[in-house]
């Protein structure tokens, strides 16, 4: 019988993890920089903290057999806005938190990717267009940091977006919206709408494009005070921006869910002949820590998450990621049995600096030119040969 991952489930093997990790740890250090400390919260959650914000479908959760109903998280968002409340009570705001974890996601089809590793920050208690600028300038350094190329910031405004649906019929509201969100021209052509509307509706999904071409469209729209204050907000939000950061304001940008209150970004990039990707998401959620604070608090949020795994395949096609697992820098080698202890010891040694030095502990069985082959093989550059009483012989492979 020959044993396999269970269906949706793969392994990561050596040089995976360690390009994983080169990716993750590059993430990690712009969150440091920025003040984002790590959090880490439960791979498990209850099934009610995971619907409550309305933005998780339970048909995504991979639920287990359990009396209090409980299932693997499929994003970190909710589980961060759970503990912030929960457990965090009494902190000073605004709240700086990061994570590198894995999520599920019940994907359709059969031996479909289930588990997929995220990074990403939260901002939590702060609100503003310096708030909401705060994250987009992290996530450009983020972009810049592990040297992804082609990159464009998808900018919209969920905010105005529903609003400015307000106009269609209520019972007609929730199909408009889903067409929109889903850039379905076919689907709109067959809702009974008056042309009026459906003028409309072509309007809003046709607001994308350049920053000043998309505000200039919706400031002709009909806007009432509150619309019009939500544009002049984004319109400041894009002036806080540098120019390095390849932006389009797209205001058809809209989630089917209810989730987001605030702005709403995408980071797309295409690789060399391939279409463009979505590597990460994010946008403001100010509604989502009053479902799970005590008192129902609201309290005002914003972060993204970037797909590790995503990143990983496009950053393949150049030079950034480790092409090997890292070699060790020493094998040492015990001459005779005597000399075991020694070659411990001298390995000790060698491992005792403020800098990584790999060091591996040959395990016998070999003689002279097999532990050279095995040492030109694995990359190693030195071997120490130790002598009973301890003196080492030290030779470089070649």
């Amino acid at each position: 019988m020959v044993y396999q991952p269970p269906s949706g489930a793969r392994d990561l093997l050596p040089l995976d993890v360690a390009q994983k990790r080169w990716i993750e740890d590059r993430l990690e250090q712009v969150f440091h920089g920025w003040g984002y400390h790590r959090i880490i919260t439960s791979t498990l959650e209850r099934l009610d903290t995971l619907f409550a914000g309305g933005a998780i479908a339970r048909s995504t959760v991979i639920e287990l057999q359990a009396e209090e109903g409980l299932g693997l998280r499929p994003e970190l968002t909710a589980s961060i806005a759970r503990t912030a409340v929960t457990r965090m009570a009494g902190a000073t705001y605004p709240q700086r938190l990061c994570y590198n974890a894995n999520v599920f996601l019940r994907t359709q089809g059969h031996n479909r990717q289930q588990e997929f590793y995220q990074a990403g920050v939260e901002l939590l208690g702060g609100s503003g267009v310096v708030a909401d600028a705060e994250v987009l300038l992290l996530l450009a350094d983020c972009l810049a940091e592990i040297s992804l190329g082609n990159w464009h910031l998808i900018l919209g405004e969920a905010g105005i977006t529903r609003s400015l649906l307000h106009a269609f019929p209520t019972n007609l509201q929730p199909e408009v919206r889903r067409a929109i969100a889903h850039l379905d021209r076919i689907a709109l052509d067959n809702l009974p709408l008056s042309d009026e509307l459906r003028q409309r509706a072509r309007i809003i999904m046709d607001l994308r494009g350049r920053p000043a071409d998309v505000l200039q469209q919706v400031s002709k729209l009909d806007l009432d005070e509150s619309q019009q204050t939500s544009v002049s907000q984004l319109k400041s939000l894009v002036e806080l921006l540098p120019p390095s950061i390849p932006l389009i304001l797209d205001l058809s940008l809209l989630q089917t869910i209810d989730y987001y209150t605030g702005i709403v970004f995408e980071v797309v990039a295409a690789s060399q002949g391939q279409n463009a990707q979505v590597f990460g998401r994010g946008g403001r959620y100010d509604q989502l820590l009053g479902l799970y604070h005590p008192q129902g608090e609201n309290i005002p949020g914003i972060g993204f998450a970037l797909n590790v795994e995503d990143l990983q395949q496009v950053l393949l096609s150049g030079n950034q990621l480790p092409q090997t697992t890292p070699a060790s820098t020493w094998l040492v080698v015990a001459a005779t049995t005597q000399a075991a202890a020694a070659a411990f010891a001298y390995a000790a040694k060698l491992r005792d600096s403020q800098h990584l030095v790999r060091v591996e502990m040959d395990l016998g069985g070999r003689d002279v030119e097999a532990v050279r082959q095995y040492a030109q093989a694995r990359g190693i550059s030195q071997i120490a040969w130790l002598s009973a009483d301890g003196t080492p012989m030290i030779e470089s492979v070649v």
